[in-house]
């Protein structure tokens, strides 16, 4: 093996022939499922319905970011040409 060189192997971007196939054998096999799931869901008590569809809602809908309340407080008195002084006493 040439030292710093690569040599052999897949050129940059083909992608793997393998990863492809077991993805797609996935999606196929999830898509079959995706039909049932009103059914399975159904046949479930209520605490397991909830817990399967918040487990289910990660997939589906975007993860929300924590928010922060931050205070900023004004250290000095605003002049009459400040146009953006609020007065908030």
């Amino acid at each position: 093996m040439a030292t710093g060189k690569k040599t052999g192997g897949r050129k940059a971007g083909t992608p793997n022939k393998l990863t492809f196939e077991t993805r797609q054998l996935l999606v196929n096999a999830l898509a079959d499922e995706f039909e049932q799931l009103p059914k399975l869901l159904k046949e479930l008590n209520p605490a397991e319905r909830i817990d399967a569809i918040c487990k289910l809602s990660k997939f589906a809908l975007p993860a929300v970011a924590p928010v922060s309340i931050v205070k900023v407080e004004r250290t000095e008195s605003p002049t009459s040409n400040d146009m953006f002084a609020v007065d908030l006493n």
